[in-house]
């Protein structure tokens, strides 16, 4: 059986591009697959201000899979977009499962959806890591009806996520499947409920030395870690806040903030950025509320004016592939307190490294951590109730053991086996 899998291939940063890689290695598993990556060479429109490509890892996520990439999709040429879809019906595929991550790239993708779905032969899934998107902005819903209308099947890792499929489609039937079963009823799409699986790509090393990375880092006994790009809805402004209130009565907790702020990842002096950023500042007018427009959000800010440098060790960066087993063996805890959330990669991530989550309780957080269990939730905005979780945490500690526990029904491999059902 033949399958590709569409979205940024592993050039790309990100969690969805480790989403898409780690989709394929596990559909290539399964005996008498092949599976080709399809990917964009350039995801959104050339004057977003941002560099996407990873230029920093080295190590190999494809290596030991007889995964075929190509990268042939620019968002900005849409003659690319018709060669992608001829590339994709030259592989003759049985299934093409592409990744649903932003609103704004529903032109694109719901044209080469459009086109794919004239081949009755070909499933067509859309794997929705959203469906009300984060800023929802006024054209966001426009941009979604036009790139997921036409699948065949969906994927949702959470029911909210379903709800708001039904909220955006009110007319049309959906069957919701657990076990990968496809509806029987050419009038009803069947809608597959899985979850987030724990990434893979990242793995422990045995001889990495914890403590002498804590000594030369300043890091104290227990470390919480916020990891990830800088966004203004992952809520750091709410994490350094409400660990300054734990610091006051704790001396033995540090906190480990591991990321790229998201809209610095461009020399400013440069010309062509500073174009880019004129023509990307008047879109952003047009269709976001000014609020919206988190460039300058910077909450990095707040470690200084809260005293906390000696407390905090901060590495503001896009961390390498390799490079990433380092700030997790090192933490006790991740914080996730964001202020709106759809199935989490660092959530998945932080599994990985059996580490427990403090969390907001917003989107499908409820859903998927146990209070007690495999985490601790806290109420969205509100700092003093962050910072009581956090003290929770530390003085009643989630066992590793729960966190292995809870994972070993969220392989990949599972994942991989629900979308090859019939």
């Amino acid at each position: 059986m033949k399958i590709v899998c569409f979205g940024p291939g592993p050039k790309f940063k990100g969690g969805i591009s480790n989403y898409n890689t780690s989709l394929a290695r596990a559909l290539d598993k399964i005996p008498g697959t092949e599976v080709h990556i399809v990917s964009w060479t350039q995801q959104y429109p050339a004057i977003i201000p941002r560099e996407f490509v990873d230029k920093s890892s080295q190590m190999d996520l494809l290596e030991g899979s007889n995964i075929k990439v190509k990268y042939i999709t620019n968002y900005n040429n849409p003659v690319s977009w018709y060669e992608t879809y001829r590339y994709i019906l030259s592989l003759k595929p049985d299934k093409v499962v592409f990744q649903w991550a932003i609103a704004i790239q529903g032109l694109p993708i719901g044209r080469i959806v459009s086109w794919l779905r004239q081949h009755p032969e070909i499933e067509v899934i859309l794997d929705l890591h959203f469906v009300i998107q984060k800023e929802n902005s006024s054209i966001d819903k426009f941009f979604t009806k036009m790139g997921i209308g036409k699948a065949k099947t969906y994927i949702v890792h959470a029911l909210k996520t379903f709800n708001e499929l039904k909220t955006l489609y009110p007319n049309r039937p959906f069957e919701l499947s657990y076990e990968g079963q496809r509806s029987t009823d050419k009038t009803v799409q069947t809608v597959l409920k899985l979850y987030h699986p724990i990434y893979d790509l990242f793995q422990p090393k045995a001889d990495f030395d914890v403590e002498a990375f804590k000594k030369e880092h300043g890091l104290r006994k227990h470390v919480f870690l916020f990891f990830g790009f800088i966004r203004k809805y992952k809520g750091l402004h709410h994490v350094i806040p409400a660990f300054q209130k734990v610091a006051a009565q704790r001396d033995d907790v540090s906190l480990l903030i591991c990321g790229e702020s998201f809209w610095q990842t461009l020399d400013n002096t440069k010309w062509s950025t500073k174009i880019k950023n004129t023509l990307f500042g008047l879109a952003k007018k047009i269709v976001l509320r000014q609020s919206d427009d988190e460039r300058q959000y910077n909450p990095l800010a707040l470690i200084d004016e809260l005293n906390l440098r000696d407390r905090v060790a901060v590495f503001n960066t896009f961390i390498p592939n390799e490079d990433v087993h380092k700030y997790f063996q090192v933490a006790d805890c991740v914080v996730l307190f964001y202020e709106y959330a759809t199935p989490s990669g660092i959530e998945s991530l932080s599994y990985n490294f059996a580490l427990p989550l403090v969390a907001t309780k917003v989107g499908h957080f409820p859903e998927t951590i146990q209070e007690g269990f495999s985490g601790y939730l806290a109420e969205a905005g509100d700092i003093d109730s962050m910072a009581v979780q956090m003290l929770r945490f530390l003085d009643e500690p989630i066992p590793r053991e729960n966190i292995r526990e809870k994972t070993k029904e969220l392989s990949w491999d599972n994942y991989a086996k629900v979308i090859m059902h019939a």
